[in-house]
């Protein structure tokens, strides 16, 4: 059985099926899509940030830091010969009370994220028809 199946329901519109889930996306409408949904780039770097989250999240909650007001502020660098993105950043925002003895083990959490360590060790591709 499949990790994640893919289906088209209408126009540019691609979901995948996932756990019991079902992640939706689109394009935007000026790219033929109906903006109904994130695209499937967008997506991947959303799973940069909110998967660095998790960890700078667990870091909090494991040493009862508190959490509210956490954010990561994340943008984009693309390079101009490619046009692929050459450089992501993250600002860790943490809430007031947690202290800078806890910044570099913090920094240190969030570079753990294991989309992070797959876009530094990439997988190989198998694509098919079949």
């Amino acid at each position: 059985m499949a990790d994640l199946v893919v289906s088209f329901p209408g126009g540019l519109r691609v979901d995948a099926q996932l756990g019991g889930f079902t992640v939706h996306t689109d394009q935007p409408a000026e790219g033929g899509g109906e903006g109904s949904a994130p695209t499937p780039f967008s997506l991947f770097l959303a799973s940069l940030g909110t998967c660095a989250g998790i960890y700078v999240l667990g870091y909090l909650k494991a040493r009862g830091l508190p959490t509210g007001g956490l954010q990561i502020l994340q943008d984009h660098e693309r390079d101009p010969s490619t046009g692929l993105i050459g450089k992501v950043r993250m600002s860790i925002r943490l809430p007031a009370g947690v202290g800078q003895e806890h910044h570099a083990a913090i920094v240190r959490s969030a570079q753990k994220c294991a989309v992070k360590k797959h876009l530094e060790n990439p997988p190989g591709f198998d694509i098919t028809v079949g």
